[in-house]
């Protein structure tokens, strides 16, 4: 004969029900709008010498020119829990005036941070910098692109675990490993950009969109 109580089976149930739902908690967050009120106050002007005024209203950055360069911070990226691999970046950006670059950002890849410059030495050049100390100019991820003044340029960034991917106006631009290789910043102001931030060189610049996504 069972000695089975089928009052307790049924409390175990229920338990084990219970105990599941309170370890489970919340699905870890996947997506973050940078300039959306949530995060409005953790953006701060870097501080580069003699940078231009530097504008944060109704969901856009503007970036007024620099002796030479301005900058922008984003300071919650570690407090917020965004990620540091396996991620995309995604913005718009647009070069007012001037010939120089005007949407470079400094992110994060696992333990390292880079920047991609767009529009850079005299308005053209893409790249990362830097990646085995050799800046965008040097390194194999240089490429050359027409950014005409006064237009939108979109720009998607894939931070993966041994790669980087760049898509500038839906082209591919950057398709690298970075596995063995060294991931650093270029020496300098750009640094002031830590740990998230746009910078602009002698020109003025806006920004908007900024969505990262986890992948």
């Amino acid at each position: 004969m069972s000695s089975r109580n089928p009052f307790f089976g049924g409390r175990a149930a229920w338990l084990c029900l219970f105990f599941m739902l309170t370890q489970c908690g919340q699905a870890p967050r996947s997506e973050w709008k940078l300039l959306s009120d949530e995060f409005a106050p953790a953006w701060k002007p870097s501080g580069m010498p003699e940078e231009g005024k530097v504008l944060i209203q109704n969901g856009e950055i503007s970036l007024q020119p620099g002796q030479p360069m301005t900058g922008v911070r984003f300071e919650a990226w570690n407090s917020a829990g965004l990620p540091l691999t396996r991620y995309s970046i995604e913005y718009e950006a647009m070069r007012v005036e001037g010939n120089d670059f005007f949407g470079t950002v400094t992110f994060p890849v696992n333990d390292s941070h880079v920047s991609l410059v767009v529009g850079g030495w005299g308005g053209t050049l893409v790249g990362i910098s830097s990646i085995d100390d050799m800046d965008a100019s040097e390194n194999t991820t240089t490429g050359n692109a027409q950014f005409e003044n006064n237009r939108w340029h979109k720009v998607r960034i894939e931070v993966r675990d041994d790669d980087l991917r760049v898509l500038i106006n839906n082209k591919l631009f950057v398709n690298t490993s970075t596995k063995g290789h060294k991931l650093s910043l270029r020496a300098g102001d750009i640094e002031k950009c830590l740990p998230f931030g746009f910078t602009s060189y002698a020109t003025q610049s806006r920004i908007r969109n900024v969505l990262i996504h986890r992948l």
